[in-house]
């Protein structure tokens, strides 16, 4: 659905993005992350055919889009991080604008009608714009976004100020979008990305440092030798029982999340001595409460891929 080969753009002595390449199939749901600079905000603008790319190609349901921009524009819904509305407008009215603007004539009234019940605006279609409340202006946006059911939709921090349940709401929505059509979303919050996302470009520094499932990035940067544990006891008793376990490398003390109950971190040079702990801590008469494989988050595997440094163990909580 979109093709993007050799993307490469300056601004004077400047390299924004230097030789970008990824694919995003029909139907896949692509998050776009890195640090402010990365080229992400370059990159989506480019994809929109906002400006031009100093070398390299965008092609949009088989649209250059610097060849056949009206085609590719087309295929394209578009939510900005930041929303400009006529705010003297009416909820229907601004929509019926944007109608006009993309074209969309045949079926106007049913279309609006169910892009509004689908985004949940519809009880609000007679409101003055500056009246809506923060958490409806974005829904507005995604619903002047999906006018003309665009092939695919570009969402620019689209929970940027909401509060956790209007988060959960537009997350919704954004789910829902990848059924229907092809999605990017670029935010800098990364559990979001992890929470919605099938696939992750990682860019930095205007280059693409990752593009791979969030599950296997975070797969590729879990050490299989990694236990996080709570156990009951004294700290000093379970160290002591731990160290008779062979193929333990160090323990580590993460914090007390329980009365009486600490976590540990037990680093090992073994795959598996989940059982050994157990045995261990069993004729130690220490209660394991929990046990498992250290995981690794994608905020985590974005910081050691921005910054090279390990992450830090996740702890129970």
């Amino acid at each position: 659905m979109i093709h993007v080969q050799g993307l490469t753009k300056r601004y004077g002595d400047k390299l924004a993005l230097d030789d970008v390449s990824f694919d995003v199939q029909a139907g896949e749901i692509l998050g776009l992350l890195g640090l402010n600079g990365a080229g992400k905000s370059t990159t989506m603008n480019i994809l929109t055919g906002y400006i031009g790319a100093t070398s390299g190609t965008v092609t949009v349901d088989g649209h250059d889009i610097s060849q056949e921009p009206i085609e590719a524009k087309r295929a394209i819904g578009y939510l900005p991080e930041q929303l400009a509305f006529y705010g003297d407008m009416r909820v229907r009215e601004y929509l019926d604008f944007v109608c006009d603007l993309k074209g969309v004539k045949t079926g106007r009234s049913e279309h609006l009608s169910s892009l509004c019940e689908h985004v949940g605006i519809a009880h609000m279609t007679h409101r003055l714009i500056r009246n809506l409340s923060r958490g409806y202006r974005q829904r507005l946006g995604f619903a002047q976004a999906l006018v003309g059911d665009p092939k695919v939709v570009i969402l620019d921090e689209p929970t940027t100020g909401l509060d956790p349940s209007q988060v959960v709401e537009i997350r919704k929505l954004v789910r829902n979008l990848g059924k229907t059509s092809t999605v990017i979303i670029s935010s800098h919050i990364l559990s979001e990305i992890q929470a919605i996302c099938t696939r992750v470009v990682v860019l930095h520094q205007g280059r693409v440092l990752a593009d791979d499932t969030p599950e296997n990035l975070s797969r590729s940067a879990q050490s299989p030798q990694h236990l996080v544990a709570r156990i009951q006891g004294q700290p000093e008793r379970v160290q002591a029982a731990l160290n008779r376990v062979a193929g333990i490398a160090h323990v580590t003390v993460l914090a007390q999340r329980e009365p009486g109950a600490y976590d540990y971190a037990i680093d090992t040079a073994r795959p598996d001595i989940r059982v050994d702990v157990f045995r261990a801590l069993a004729r130690a008469d220490l209660p394991l409460l929990s046990m498992h494989s250290g995981e690794t988050s994608l905020e985590q595997v974005f910081l050691r891929l921005v910054t090279g440094q390990v992450p830090p163990p996740t702890e129970t909580v």
